[in-house]
């Protein structure tokens, strides 16, 4: 994904100076590189866009200053205010295009509905997105995974994911990316937590956890409830 983004050379820097940008409606960044940083500032709109075009994705940046210079950029970081959600600040990082970087990149699962889901299953994915490292222009928008041949019990795991000539998965590659699992009945659940609730202990937290329900809970604070009153 290519993205192009116009912004302005700012001489000063300070919170003083970013405070006074954002009541202009601009967003103050920074551009990294070349062991150096330039200080930078954008419109609130373009941030936004920018943030919004970046999420779960590392694409390359045709960053303009002031209209006339060009860099290679990728998003770095990004602050947002916690309660009003605007963008209060953009950190850029240039890249050469001859040298590798480190990135993430969003896992897209295609094909048809899974097997095992027709059969009653359900499908987890258990990784949105994978790091990767790869040089600037082979940077995909993301990774497909094909799920539409998983039976119940079938998954992918890292080391089995195909990528491109060129890019090399990070993650640990015993990580299971997605996989088809099998529905539990009602009945099998309400038997195994009252198997394990009777077992006591640890177990129980796990069988809870496991159903996603807080019965469980219940049940265990109950049974101590009766315990400390018998021993009075």
């Amino acid at each position: 994904m290519k993205y192009e983004l116009e912004v302005e050379k700012r001489d000063q820097a300070g919170k003083g100076v970013a405070r006074q940008l954002r009541r202009q409606g601009k967003i103050p960044g920074v551009l990294y590189g070349g062991g150096k940083s330039e200080f930078v500032a954008m419109d609130h709109k373009t941030a936004r866009s920018l943030v919004i075009s970046q999420v779960g994705h590392t694409g390359l940046l045709t960053v303009r200053i002031s209209g006339a210079q060009e860099r290679i950029a990728v998003l770095q970081d990004h602050q947002i205010d916690p309660i009003t959600g605007a963008i209060l600040h953009v950190d850029l990082l240039e890249v050469s295009m001859k040298k590798v970087i480190r990135v993430k990149v969003p896992v897209t699962v295609i094909g048809e509905v899974p097997l095992g889901v027709k059969e009653g299953g359900i499908l987890h994915q258990v990784l949105r997105e994978l790091h990767i490292e790869c040089l600037p222009d082979q940077i995909p928008d993301h990774i497909e995974i094909d799920a539409s041949g998983f039976g119940i019990g079938d998954g992918v795991y890292v080391k089995e994911v195909a990528v491109p000539a060129g890019i090399k998965i990070l993650d640990d590659e015993d990580l299971m990316v997605a996989h088809v699992a099998t529905k539990m009945s009602e009945a099998k659940l309400e038997s195994l937590l009252a198997r394990e609730a009777a077992e006591g202990g640890a177990p129980v937290a796990t069988a809870e956890k496991a159903a996603g329900e807080g019965a469980a809970a219940g049940a265990v604070a109950a049974s101590d409830s009766k315990s400390k009153e018998g021993k009075k």
